[in-house]
């Protein structure tokens, strides 16, 4: 049994129209699976004290893509800070630049993707990369004291003030001394009780004589009346 001109027309045209939609779907699939400069997206952050600026790379088909980094000025290349060489996947892959960026800097990424002689992507992430607007804490330091003002904080202050060498301070043995000289000077001394005596007996002496010599005439009188009143009595 032959089939009909229109079975077999129709026929041709179903799987025309299955052929065009599978040439559709996969021209889509291998759209999706192309790298994009959308794939591509950049940070700058802080690793501890460090500054760095990380890009992360989500393209699928695993294309390598090379990722260059430049410091901008007024719009120009300042300086490079680094290259390196990413492949990238559906979850994402992240590669990292050390740059110790300083706050409100701007930094130019590009991105060129080469496949089989193809090339994928050639062009700047949109918009560039501006760090934020606070800098990387820095690290603390511990500032370890001087032995000068260690042994000073260590110390303990005496209440009593030091006395230096040479002052003009008295010294208690001096002062004893000086108490004891007036009370020796106010002692007389052997010499002058001596003297004081020689001069009391030197006084004396003429008083003395005299009463004696009155005690003699006295006597003498006395036995010259006795013995005259004896004779007149003899008579």
């Amino acid at each position: 049994m032959s089939l009909s001109r229109r079975t077999a027309a129709r026929s041709v045209r179903f799987l025309g129209v299955t052929a065009a939609s599978a040439a559709l779907a996969l021209s889509a699939a291998g759209s999706a699976l192309a790298c994009e400069i959308g794939d591509f997206s950049a940070a700058a952050g802080c690793d501890g004290t460090k500054g760095v600026i990380t890009v992360t790379d989500k393209d699928a088909s695993g294309v390598p893509a090379v990722v260059t980094v430049f410091l901008e000025n007024n719009g120009a290349d300042l300086r490079q800070v680094g290259e390196q060489t990413v492949e990238g996947s559906s979850k994402g892959t992240t590669i990292t630049f050390t740059e110790d960026w300083e706050p409100g800097a701007v930094y130019r990424i590009h991105i060129k993707a080469v496949k089989k002689k193809k090339i994928l992507v050639d062009d700047d992430i949109a918009g560039n990369l501006t760090t934020p607007a606070e800098a990387c804490a820095p690290a603390e330091e511990t500032i370890s004291p001087s032995p000068s003002t260690s042994a000073s904080e260590s110390g303990t202050p005496s209440d009593t003030p030091s006395t230096p060498a040479g002052s003009d301070s008295p010294n208690p043995s001096d002062s004893s001394d000086d108490n004891a000289a007036p009370s020796a000077s106010n002692a007389p001394s052997p010499a002058a009780q001596e003297s004081n005596l020689a001069e009391t007996g030197a006084s004396n002496t003429g008083l003395i004589a005299g009463i004696a010599a009155l005690l003699v005439v006295i006597g003498g009188g006395a036995i010259f009346f006795g013995m005259r009143r004896r004779g007149s009595n003899g008579r």
